[in-house]
């Protein structure tokens, strides 16, 4: 078989097995070295290696048990498919396990769990299809591993980890998939917000400790386009995201386990095959939303132009910048009242005030009176209301003043057909002393004639 399997290296993370020997220019990296070796013919050296390699500066792993180490200086070609060491098509729970576990753990810089992973991967792919298989009169290119024989030799805390191992692979393993989740409800630009990454495995259950790169659109986390996070326990990360744009869209992009492992071709012949990648895969997941500015609001006072108080009961209609349109609400919703018109609103307390809250922003509005308040009527053109206009902007108040003059009080009272005009002005609730004295002088001229009149009449009896 070790002419016709030849020696590959998967894409990602590595493998390699126990070599016959130590070979000068291969390099050993970390893992534990058992002994005495499992017996075959020709084997040499008293011991198995069960670890990692370096080759051509990467930690890989082989998994051909037996075959010679991959030399540092053999260049890698992408390969076929993942086969065992007597040429069949691993079994897909198989497959999915080396793959998560090349991804999860290739990298490790622990000599337990190197070899609790050198071990495994030996087990799954060079495992007896019977008794025959472990004959030590076999050679290497035929003898299975052993993996009863090599556990007992590993040490207590790599034995630890290969049920860790076997336990982590058989919850975790791809395929995977990741959503990403925008937040409900209106997206306000400038205010953040709760995304979700979620990273599910086979058995749809949350994946722990998977890094995500997101990069965002129309948005920011932490002032930053391009965040990494990690999901928890469960699977998830959460991440405050910032609109800062109409159409915010967070990607997600991260490395998961292929459904089967692939591997790399070594050039020289009776290799093992090398494992660098895991067989990953790349898998991305991203959501979209839209947001809006924040709403702004409108305070206008109708106020006495003399006094500076405030005039309460006063009818006022939220306008466009025509005066004559509605203005446009948060929603994007016109403003109207129940007749269809622009909203009208009333002023109150002492300070003849009324605020509109949630109005679209930016937008410009005016405030039109729409009839006097009582005392205030003769210096209002229905032609051309008293009004106040200005700008609302996104998140402040728009400050607005109506001022009215109050009517003037009369200055002359009509007596008859000509006005008698009172002296000192409008002030004066009595007549004034030459007004007086021609009462008087009236007053006694009546007296007279009334005389002369009662004289006559007795006079002519």
């Amino acid at each position: 078989m070790a002419g016709a399997l030849g020696a590959f290296l998967l894409g990602s993370a590595t493998l390699v097995a126990t070599a016959p020997a130590a070979l000068a220019e291969v390099e050993e990296a970390i893992g534990h070295e058992t002994s005495p070796a499992q017996p075959y013919a020709g084997a040499q050296g008293e011991s198995d290696w069960l670890g990692s390699y370096t080759v051509n500066g990467k930690q890989v792993f082989c998994v051909q048990f037996q075959f010679k180490a991959p030399d540092t200086e053999e260049p890698y070609e992408p390969g076929d498919e993942l086969l065992t060491k007597w040429g069949t098509a691993l079994p897909e729970d198989i497959a999915g396990n080396i793959s998560y576990l090349l991804l999860r753990h290739g990298d490790t810089d622990n000599p337990d769990e190197a070899a609790a992973l050198a071990h495994l991967l030996h087990s799954w792919t060079s495992a007896p299809r019977g008794p025959a298989d472990l004959d030590p009169a076999l050679g290497f290119d035929k003898i299975a591993y052993d993996a009863p024989y090599h556990l007992e030799k590993l040490p207590e805390g790599a034995r630890t980890a290969v049920e860790t191992l076997s336990a982590d692979a058989e919850a975790n393993r791809g395929p995977w998939s990741a959503t990403v989740s925008a937040p409900e409800g209106e997206q306000v630009i400038g205010t953040p917000a709760e995304w979700t990454v979620s990273v599910t495995n086979a058995k749809d259950s949350g994946v722990p400790e998977v890094p995500v790169t997101l990069t965002l659109t129309d948005a920011t986390a932490g002032g930053e386009e391009t965040v990494t996070v990690e999901t928890d326990e469960e699977g998830k990360a959460v991440v405050e995201v910032t609109p800062t744009g109409a159409a915010p869209k967070v990607a997600g992009a991260m490395k998961a386990p292929a459904a089967r492992p692939y591997v790399q071709v070594p050039v020289d012949t009776n290799t093992q095959r090398v494992v660098s990648t895991g067989g990953e895969q790349d898998l991305a997941a991203e959501a979209a939303t839209t947001a809006r500015t924040k709403p702004g609001a409108v305070r206008v006072a109708k106020v006495d132009t003399r006094s500076g108080k405030g005039i309460a009961g006063v009818a006022l209609r939220v306008t466009a910048a025509d005066r004559t349109a509605p203005a446009t609400g948060q929603d994007d919703q016109a403003l109207v009242g129940a007749d269809g018109k622009p909203v009208v609103v009333t002023t109150e307390g002492e300070d003849g005030a009324v605020s509109v809250p949630d109005l679209k922003a930016p937008q410009e509005i005016c405030v039109v009176e729409v009839s006097p308040p009582s005392g205030y009527d003769d210096g209002f053109d229905p032609a051309n209301p008293p009004s106040a206009c200005g700008e609302v902007v996104p998140g402040e108040t728009l400050e607005l003043r109506i001022a009215n003059a109050p009517n003037e009080v009369p200055h002359t009272i009509p007596a008859g057909a000509e006005p008698v005009t009172l002296a000192g002005g409008a002030t004066t609730t009595g007549p004034s002393g030459g007004a007086l004295a021609a009462m008087i002088g009236l007053a006694a001229l009546a007296s007279l004639l009334v005389g002369l009149i009662a004289r006559r009449r007795f006079a002519g009896r």
